[in-house]
């Protein structure tokens, strides 16, 4: 860091050349006189309150030769009506404070910069997410700026414990990071291990924001696919996490919150669970579960049972496939497991207008006539139907997609080793969440493994708070 120097032309000429402030037209100069001195305002067009800056510029206006101090801590004390400034001694903190919005001056006569945070991001409504969405409940969400974002949360934890920590990651972003958490409550060693990451991460840039910082400080096996850390947009679920002694990350310029550390239990939380009565709460709770199964044995176990008819029960002999097969079952899921996935890419980038009536014409097609020309068998698209509905139960689409890959090496095992490979295939899924470890180096299956029978029961049960 370099300290800015006691000239003020020398400081004006040095930030205007690093700048490039010619070339950049949304970084704006304003010359001004501010009781007889020379002065030079430095902010960026479109990130600044203009009703604000206007009337700090009438003010400055009015200002008289004796009502100047010296230094720029004096002038801030007394010369400065607006609640959020500070004095800036070195270029980087200049830099950095003019690129994220807030308006800088330099005074002739004083050393240093000051900085006067009238800034404002454009910004969505706080409205409720689109994914995480509940029958009851509070109707906000985050947002992309994280200012707002620790605002919801201190919304609603009204303690003096809650702490809000900022730090920045990326050479070329500066990207604002902020840890949120409960100081008597969280883990110390978890939040440290953190800050230390976050400070030793060395990127250009994190480009993809909240992903981006996850993959840095979640290391692990490409090829597991359950996820590490758990994901909302909601800021009610961040707030019960962080008391529960959890930390919340809250990333600039994403509307979502990062929870760590986390386990496969609280991942299939959901908000809908805490806003019913524990009865209805519990099973909520217990039927996602069980659909979560279901989504990923139904198709697998159907396959084993079509390639060992006789090991059907004598109640459920109509599940067998009467009509003709043209195309090997295993490659009817295949198929449709990829259709599936082509007609929710579609989904999503298809025109508002014109989403229902596609959806009603691809379900029609793909429905009744994939199933006249023999492509696929009905009970084929009748459990592929169950298991894409099921996919919605569950509001985490890493989890969602994880459920995915692991069915698919389901069927691909029951397929070429029958019974011995479905157990394989069990087992590889319980390995896989054995194997996956959070962030705070606990089991990923806690408190089922290692067994906390109190935890488990909050976990499996919605009992009263």
């Amino acid at each position: 860091m370099s300290r800015l120097s006691e000239n003020y032309k020398e400081n004006v000429s040095a930030l205007r050349h690093i700048l490039d402030a010619e070339r950049n037209f949304d970084i704006l100069e304003k010359h001004l006189l501010i009781a007889d001195h020379a002065a030079s305002l430095f902010f960026i067009d479109g990130l600044v309150k203009d009703d604000i800056l206007e009337k700090l510029l009438e003010y400055f206006y009015s200002l008289k030769p004796e009502d100047l101090p010296d230094s720029p801590e004096q002038f801030q004390m007394q010369n400065l009506p607006y609640i959020e400034t500070e004095v800036l001694t070195e270029t980087t903190d200049v830099l950095k404070n003019l690129l994220s919005g807030v308006p800088c001056l330099f005074i002739n006569g004083m050393p240093d910069c000051l900085a006067i945070d009238c800034r404002t991001y454009p910004a969505r409504s706080v409205e409720e997410p689109f994914k995480d969405r509940t029958l009851r409940g509070s109707r906000d969400g985050f947002v992309e700026t994280v200012v707002f974002n620790t605002a919801l949360i201190r919304r609603r934890i009204r303690s003096s414990k809650l702490c809000m920590e900022m730090q920045t990651a990326g050479k070329s972003t500066l990207t604002d990071i902020v840890l949120c958490y409960m100081d008597d409550r969280v883990d110390r060693k978890c939040l440290q291990k953190l800050k230390d990451r976050i400070a030793s991460i060395s990127v250009d840039a994190l480009t993809m924001n909240q992903e981006s910082l996850a993959e840095l400080l979640l290391r692990g096996h490409w090829f597991n696919p359950f996820p590490k850390y758990h994901l909302t947009e909601r800021p009610d679920t961040a707030a019960a996490s962080i008391l529960e002694g959890n930390i919340v990350v809250l990333v600039d310029n994403s509307p979502s919150a990062i929870l760590l550390p986390t386990t496969l239990f609280a991942i299939m939380e959901e908000a809908n669970d805490y806003y019913f009565p524990p009865i209805t709460g519990t099973y909520l709770r217990l039927s996602r579960s069980l659909i979560m199964i279901l989504s990923l044995v139904l198709t697998p176990l159907f396959l084993l049972l079509m390639q060992h008819p006789n090991w059907i029960p004598e109640g459920f002999q109509f599940i067998r496939i009467q009509d003709t097969i043209h195309i090997p079952l295993i490659w009817q899921f295949l198929l449709l497991e990829l259709a599936i996935d082509g007609l929710r890419l579609a989904a999503i980038h298809t025109p508002d207008m014109l989403s229902t009536p596609l959806s009603v014409i691809a379900g029609l097609v793909i429905g009744e006539f994939a199933v006249n020309s023999g492509w696929f068998n009905s009970e084929i698209m009748l459990y592929m139907a169950f298991v894409t509905i099921a996919n919605y139960s569950q509001s985490n689409a890493e989890l969602n997609y994880a459920i995915k890959f692991m069915r698919i090496l389901l069927l691909l095992l029951t397929c070429w080793f029958g019974l011995t490979g479905f157990a394989i295939g069990i087992l590889i899924v319980v390995a896989s969440l054995l194997g996956c470890k959070t962030f705070s180096g606990k089991g990923y299956l806690y408190p089922l493994i290692p067994f906390h029978w109190q935890t488990l029961k909050r976990q499996l049960f919605r009992v009263k708070l």
